[in-house]
């Protein structure tokens, strides 16, 4: 029960500090609500989706690489580091010449026909560069960071990041205004260039934020040595390619359908749809929080306990709290759903523009349960080197995401957009089960977990559809899941607190 213990401890630490980090970037979300106009947002939420794919282009899979090696290369460590973050600064560095060669280009596609922004989306195209080259220059140090089994220094460094965001935010869309508004000192000077409501703003937050990163990460990025392995990194790339495509074509599932909302509908709502879609998403954020500390703590545990004699049992057991957990979660948000969207886009009034779209969330919800387990289920072709079936099994999840996008948004919008979501993760989920259940058996308890999931889609129909969001209503179906589950889980719990 140790190594249990030893990786509840490590995702406890992970999920708190992602947690922390993404509560003050939740304290963003009603802002940006209410401060920036609805296209705005729909700008930054499109801008972040082709950024997220990117994202994934330049850290080339050497994440999952670099643990992988570090489990089959332990004698040499310090070769596996310099092999892994080389090849992400010489990607990077192609990227940037080739990304300011073609930069007009690139410039006039993110406009998608909005020919009058030419020069703010030069602004933000340039921005997300640096961004982008920041957040590949600091996978590596960070993935270090985690094996190394210091995830309060991980944790503290991205709250770090998102305090500064949060505080540049508040500073140049609150105050700067406050400031003109009340003729404080200084007035005139900001009246000079500022302009209200520009998420051009935001762009630049995280300009900065992504500097104060790279300083703090200096420890680890200074450990990098130039020596490196032919022979290794042949092997290295061999595994990573894989990993590559299946990180895309996850990025894919998960921001694409954003960028094709952008880019399908009319330039005169395209904007507007988009916001609304992605504000209303920020309510499955507790859901993806939970996902993606589980994650951040699962990954290096898992291979670190991969020659471990009861190493299946453990990760079985790992999954059925992770069901439970995220079973849980679903029911409890879609029963307090009517505060969390008050909370996060205001008031429900008919100007409100943004309530219309609160039926994406339990698709949403569902799809992030679907993720998570899928990413529990996809250890196996990791530790058994066979990363193809991630390609496979992930790619088959891009192109359903893309061709029914591509079908559906003309005429359902956004909401073809959640239920396509789910569909997708839960495609890739059920996939992962089959084919590693034949090549890396784990003694998952299906029945188990089904039951939960099952229990949980019904009492969130209940919850949203037949009892119209009643709160009390809501809670009351979620006390008695609770109860149950915690009821029938009684034996296994006091075994483990017995220890």
């Amino acid at each position: 029960m140790s190594t249990a213990k030893k990786f509840a401890g490590q995702t406890a630490i992970y999920g708190l500090s992602t947690m922390v980090s993404r509560m003050i970037a939740f304290a963003l979300t009603p802002f940006y609500a209410r401060v920036l106009p609805v296209g705005g947002n729909g700008i930054f939420t499109a801008m972040y989706g082709y950024a997220s794919i990117v994202n994934a282009i330049l850290a080339f899979g050497m994440e999952t690489t670099f643990f992988r090696y570090l489990n089959k290369r332990s004698d040499n460590k310090q070769l596996v580091y310099n092999n892994a973050f080389g090849a992400v600064i010489a990607i990077s560095v192609v990227f940037l010449l080739f990304s300011l060669l073609f930069l007009d280009d690139i410039i006039n596609f993110l406009q998608a026909g909005q020919v009058k922004d030419h020069a703010d989306y030069s602004f933000y195209v340039k921005c997300f560069l640096f961004i982008l080259i920041s957040d590949a220059f600091c996978v590596i140090p960070f993935a270090k960071i985690r094996a190394d089994g210091r995830p309060i220094r991980y944790g503290m460094i991205k709250c770090l990041n998102i305090l500064l965001v949060l505080v540049l935010n508040v500073f140049t869309l609150f105050v700067i205004p406050y400031i003109i508004k009340h003729h404080l000192p200084g007035e005139q000077w900001f009246a000079s260039w500022y302009r209200p409501k520009w998420v051009g703003y935001v762009f630049l937050s995280n300009t900065i934020a992504s500097i104060l990163t790279i300083f703090l990460l200096l420890p680890e990025i200074l450990k990098l040595r130039l020596k490196f392995n032919g022979a290794m990194f042949k092997e290295m790339f061999v595994y990573s390619w894989p990993v590559l495509v299946a990180n895309i074509s996850f990025i894919i599932n998960e921001s694409i359908d954003k960028a094709m909302l952008k880019q399908m509908l009319p330039a005169n709502i395209n904007d507007h749809e988009v916001g609304v879609y992605g504000m209303c998403a920020k309510i499955a954020l507790f859901l993806s929080i939970f996902v993606q500390a589980f994650r951040l703590g699962a990954e290096p545990f898992f291979f670190s306990h991969a020659k471990n004699k009861n190493s299946g049992d453990t990760y079985a057991r790992i999954m059925n709290y992770f069901v439970i957990a995220v079973a849980i979660i679903c029911v409890a948000l879609i029963a307090n759903i009517d505060i969390l969207a008050h909370l996060i886009v205001g008031k429900h009034t008919a100007k409100n523009a943004y309530w219309a779209g609160i039926g994406v969330v339990p698709p949403l919800l569902f799809g992030y349960l679907s993720l998570g387990i899928y990413m529990n289920l996809s250890i196996w072709y990791k530790l058994s080197d066979q990363t193809k079936y991630g390609l496979y099994i992930s790619g088959i999840g891009a192109v359903l995401t893309i061709v029914l996008n591509y079908i559906f948004i003309p005429q359902y919008s956004y909401m073809a957009s959640a239920w396509i979501s789910l569909v997708a993760y839960a495609s890739m989920m059920v996939m992962s089960y089959i084919w590693g259940q034949k090549n890396y058996p784990i003694p998952y308890n299906l029945k188990k977990n089904l039951a939960y999931i099952i229990t949980s889609v019904i009492l969130v129909y209940l919850s949203f559809s037949v009892f119209k969001r009643n709160i009390f209503i809501g809670n009351a179906l979620l006390i008695l899941f609770a109860g149950a589950a915690l009821f029938m889980e009684r034996k296994e719990l006091k075994a483990i607190f017995s220890k």
